[in-house]
């Protein structure tokens, strides 16, 4: 029965409300601004020339079917998040319905899509950085300027860029969310400006002779970049890690939530209609900046100037809010006992968990310097779409064991909803590479070792840890 204590709801938000320490600095559009800095990036800006080559102009359908599946699982984490405003994302909804070991595995599991994504996030970052310094005449030595093994025949040691990019996003997270969010807001609005150009000069020289055949490697085709440019969608989750940081999170992180997964649905399927119809989709192979690729061969270069600026911008906010959510998801867990207590002490300056924002950025920053980009892009994806379907899975319990629970958004087509939302997760699980799953299940066993050395005895509702009146109640109460 230990295995599946939960956290008491009521309990858990006075407590946050209480003693969280943090600044109530964002309203509806900061959050909204969040999710757009998190999801567009590395997504539209690299993977949507990968997504073609696997689906061919049929990306446009890929993204659709990505786009509902992240859909349906917004919903589920919207009624979650104007339900429980507490840091900690689906790893503390699922602690409230589901029981403590599977919050530690998905806590888990979001460690793997926050840090990895910061880390590979920052590596397609120093690429774009290192492309645009080259325009100047400036180039990095070799040794510098990729992990090991990332360039073929090039003796690569460390990629000082990517290094150097999450080390300054740290700094800048350790003084504050209200300096955060300016930073973020500015640079969101100049990556939109940009994509916005793209559209307006790029639909001028679509051909749509390019978009036949449609889905020339047939619907399995289509499924497969599906799955792929699910990482343009990843990030949206990340706003309910801000849930202690929110003016009126009840109203405001649904509006946050369901905003900005709409806007860059929008945006995604206009840019791969675009990109498909100026450009053959067998012209994408062996290149890292498609949309750039696709305003050059339209004869507009000093367009794909300001593409590669604003990939540059829109990459970095994506590192930003990622690394963001990861230290707010330590916070939680650190708080709940199973993490050390230095991930929950916040500066009394800064308002910020800032010994555990240098710990966490020093470490994504070094994998980011010493890891390939190509080896966790799909565990990423592994590990946020196992999140979505248990969030799916949670809504349920919840909706059942405590349907009299105050509920400021209530997720529609219940019990269907949720339950697609698992289905399409699992499909686009079930389209990743044998060897993702592998690598999950290893990630998955040391963080089972992890929780039975370490965390559950550690845990606030082990008898005799916390009072459990305060923080939380376990199920056989």
């Amino acid at each position: 029965m230990s295995l599946t204590r939960k956290k008491d709801v009521s309990a858990m938000i006075a407590a946050s409300q209480r003693n969280s320490g943090l600044a109530r600095n964002l309203g509806a559009m900061d959050l909204t601004f969040l999710g757009i800095g998190a999801i567009i990036g590395t997504g539209i800006f690299v993977l949507t020339g990968t997504g073609a080559l696997t689906a061919g102009p049929g990306l446009i359908v890929s993204f659709i079917l990505s786009a509902i599946a992240c859909g349906l699982a917004a919903l589920a984490y919207a009624e979650f998040a104007s339900t429980i405003p507490v840091s900690g994302s689906v790893y503390t909804y699922t602690y409230a319905t589901m029981g403590e070991i599977f919050a530690w595995i998905i806590g888990w599991n979001l460690i793997l899509e926050y840090g990895l994504a910061s880390s590979a996030v920052a590596a397609g970052w120093s690429g774009y950085f290192q492309s645009l310094l080259g325009g100047f005449g400036i180039h990095l030595p070799t040794a510098l300027s990729a992990a090991p093994g990332a360039v073929e025949g090039a003796k690569t040691f460390f990629n000082l860029p990517a290094f150097l990019i999450l080390l300054a996003i740290t700094g800048l997270l350790s003084m504050g969310i209200k300096e955060t969010k300016r930073v973020n807001n500015i640079m969101v609005i100049i990556k939109l400006a940009v994509v916005v150009l793209f559209i307006v000069v790029g639909v001028g020289y679509v051909e749509p002779t390019n978009w036949a055949p449609f889905t020339p490697f047939g619907w399995g085709g289509v499924f497969s970049g599906a799955a792929i440019v699910f990482f343009a969608y990843i990030g949206f989750d990340a706003v309910t890690s801000a849930a202690e940081e929110v003016r009126e999170p009840q109203k405001n992180l649904p509006r946050g939530i369901i905003g900005s997964l709409a806007v860059c649905t929008v945006l995604y399927v206009i840019v791969a209609a675009i990109m498909t119809g100026i450009v053959p989709y067998q012209k994408f192979a062996g290149v890292d900046h498609p949309v750039s690729l696709a305003i050059q061969m339209a004869g507009q270069n000093w367009v794909a100037g300001f593409i590669d600026l604003g990939a540059i911008l829109g990459i970095t906010t994506v590192i930003l809010v990622m690394t963001y959510g990861m230290v707010r998801l330590a916070f939680a867990i650190s708080r709940d006992g199973m993490f050390p207590k230095v991930f929950s002490e916040v500066h009394p300056k800064y308002k910020t968990p800032f010994k555990a924002t240098w710990m966490i950025g020093l470490g994504s920053a070094t994998v980011a310097g010493l890891v390939p980009l190509d080896v966790i892009a799909n565990l990423v994806n592994m590990g946020t779409l196992a999140a979505f379907v248990l969030i799916s899975v949670a809504v349920l319990i919840l909706r059942k064991t405590q349907p009299d629970l105050p509920r400021a958004f209530k997720c529609p087509g219940m019990p269907y909803v949720p339950i697609a939302a698992i289905a399409s997760c699992l499909f686009l699980m079930f389209n990743l590479k044998l060897e993702t799953w592998i690598a999950f299940f290893i990630w998955l066993a040391i963080g089972l070792v992890l929780y039975f050395a370490f965390a559950r005895k550690n845990s606030n509702l082990e008898p005799g840890n916390m009072p459990a009146a305060e923080l939380a109640a376990s199920d056989d109460k």
